[in-house]
């Protein structure tokens, strides 16, 4: 079978749709290693979530030749700001939560990132130097990524964590085009469009408006208190993230958190009607 020829580095592939989001990185010279190890990859999209100093010398000086990408990277002041437009979002996280979440290896990782990539921005989050990402930052993924480094030296810095997740993109892109006779075949995906799925995926900032209606709701039928919260929406966060919601769920799960609320006989202030 002829193999497709690899594309130049001027094709737009699914990798322009990925994001690379640094949180909170205190040495500014590692967003230089970052901005390196991604376009060694062919990556360029670089969010950066209120970093100690950026930009700087010591950040052009590690870039070594990426200076356009830390030309083009977005400064924003939080998490929300990089991913709320996503359909896809997925943290890096070396320690076991109270609460499992899925976690998936670097490979599957490249692989539900290309499948998602093709209806939206897709995030890959990487967090503080010393301690990684907060417990509530880590919910807002709908993936953990887990390095399986030496467990008796299992520490990694950001920037090659960074490498090893683009890598692993890189190849799938790869393996695609040359399994393909005309241009990338991509794996089935979960729910995927292209297989008649009639509704694009919910972005971040509605499925977070969802959480919140949730929330708000349980809390007027008594059925959750914000002061013992007991991990409930923690795992109804896991719960509906695992499903994948698209645009036409949301709405009508807003819908039916309204009428309870209407039934409850609260005033709701989160309501949405759900489209035809």
């Amino acid at each position: 079978m002829r193999k497709a020829a690899l594309p130049s580095e001027s094709t737009i592939t699914p990798l322009e749709n990925v994001r690379i989001v640094l949180v909170e990185t205190s040495h500014s010279g590692n967003i230089g290693a970052v901005a390196r190890a991604m376009k060694n990859m062919g990556m360029n999209n670089l969010y950066l979530v209120q970093p100690a100093s950026f930009p700087d010398e010591a950040s052009y000086a590690r870039a070594a030749g990426a200076a356009d990408v830390l030309d083009r990277a977005r400064v924003v002041e939080s998490l929300s700001d990089a991913i709320d437009d996503c359909v896809l979002v997925l943290g890096t996280s070396a320690r076991g939560r109270k609460v499992p979440w899925p976690v998936i290896p670097p490979p599957r990782a490249a692989e539900e990132t290309f499948h998602h990539a093709v209806q939206g921005p897709v995030a890959l989050v990487f967090g503080r130097e010393n301690h990684g990402l907060s417990n509530d930052e880590l919910q807002r993924c709908h993936f953990h990524i887990h390095i399986p480094s030496n467990q008796e030296y299992s520490s990694l810095n950001l920037a090659m964590a960074v490498q090893v997740v683009c890598y692993e993109l890189r190849m799938f892109y790869l393996r695609q085009l040359e399994e393909g006779e005309s241009g990338p075949q991509l794996l089935p995906m979960t729910r995927p469009s292209d297989q008649g799925w009639d509704q694009p995926l919910a972005q971040v900032a509605d499925v977070e408006g969802f959480f919140q209606h949730l929330e708000e709701v349980l809390v007027d039928i008594e059925f959750h208190r914000r002061d013992r919260p007991r991990q409930l929406m923690t795992r109804l966060r896991r719960l509906f993230q695992r499903a994948q919601l698209d645009q036409m769920e949301i709405n009508i799960l807003r819908g039916i958190l309204t009428s309870v609320q209407k039934s409850a006989g609260s005033a709701g202030g989160g309501s949405r009607t759900p489209e035809s």
